[in-house]
């Protein structure tokens, strides 16, 4: 299938992902004419010239008509989100999120829309199955019987739900795609938002332009990742939304690392070694979380390109150019 005679929404289209996700549809000849998000536009991440750009709260059900209405297909990326950090000790924040898809799937059916795209999150599989650093990669079926994150992956796990059943009950095409660790330039890397690898790069660069070499890494270091760039992100998410896949797929890298050898990464680019401390008490999630890719190379025959390393060191560059410019983050 081929969406470039559709009219498409991004909601969510302020934040790091969706900012990436409005230029890569437009440059593929997808007629992306609204963008919309919470934040007032000079808070967005990237704005897009020729697309009509809203700030929707789009937990209110009207302010989603607007969002779906003269559309066909509708991008759902919005959400209350972010790191470890904030999911841990902000889950109603993240559970009200519930609000925002529940009214975009109504008013996609109310609209017309033909296909609805909804982006779910590696945080709703059962985390009895991530308790190792040494963790067996996590397939699609492992999310049932359901254990998620409590809140965020909690509430991602219903909305996955939610598009399965409008699309069963009232036609709705819904594809949804399940997000490892996105990362890359353009995203949050400071404020208590940012993930591990912005996170990283921002406590190295730190580290090495105050000549204070010490590092404080939450946890003790083995939890162990998988880290997706965004140009891969979006790539796959456009591919998924034009696909038959009718059932939730891991959208991430197999490149499994733990924590300290991400920090190992980051200080070969910056060129320095730095004395690691670790906050053994703070928010540092399940200790072990990979992603399966055997559905999507057996379907799409596609799996993520961007090595971590060359993708970290387009972050690191990046993240250092806004601490040289003096910008404090979003």
């Amino acid at each position: 299938m081929t969406l470039k005679n559709e009219k498409a929404v991004v909601c969510g289209a302020g934040g790091f992902i969706g900012g990436h996700l409005v230029k890569r549809l437009i440059a593929n000849g997808v007629d992306v004419v609204r963008a919309v998000d919470i934040k007032p536009l000079d808070e967005w991440y990237q704005v897009t010239d020729g697309v009509e750009n809203l700030a929707l709260d789009l937990k209110d059900a009207a302010h989603c008509v607007t969002a779906a209405k003269g559309v066909t297909t509708v991008y759902q990326l919005a959400a209350d989100m972010g790191g470890m950090g904030f999911i841990e000790n902000n889950k109603a924040l993240c559970m009200l999120s519930v609000l925002t898809n529940t009214h975009m799937l109504m008013a996609a059916q109310a609209e017309g829309v033909k296909r609805f795209f909804y982006s779910s999150s590696a945080c709703v599989y059962n985390g009895e199955k991530q308790t190792n650093a040494d963790v067996i990669p996590l397939k699609e079926s492992d999310a049932y019987p359901a254990l998620p994150e409590d809140g965020y992956g909690w509430e991602k796990l219903f909305s996955e739900r939610m598009c399965r059943h409008f699309e069963e009950d009232y036609g709705l095409i819904c594809r949804v795609a399940r997000y490892h660790n996105v990362y890359g330039p353009h995203g949050t890397w400071n404020g208590g938002r940012e993930k591990a690898p912005a996170a990283i790069i921002r406590k190295v660069l730190e580290a090495k332009n105050s000549g204070k070499h010490e590092i404080e890494i939450w946890g003790d270091g083995n939890q162990t990742r998988s880290f997706m760039y965004i140009d891969d992100c979006v790539a796959g998410t456009e591919m998924i939304m034009n696909s038959a896949i009718d059932e939730p797929i891991n959208l991430g890298s197999s490149e499994l690392v733990t924590i300290n050898q991400l920090v190992d990464i980051v200080e070969e680019i910056a060129g320095v070694t730095l004395k690691r401390n670790y906050d053994l008490n703070a928010p540092k999630g399940v200790n072990g979380r990979n992603s399966d890719n055997t559905l999507i190379l057996e379907r799409l025959k596609w799996e993520p390109s961007i090595r971590l390393r060359d993708g970290m060191q387009r972050t690191y560059n990046w993240i250092e150019g806004e601490i040289a410019a003096g910008s404090e983050g979003k």
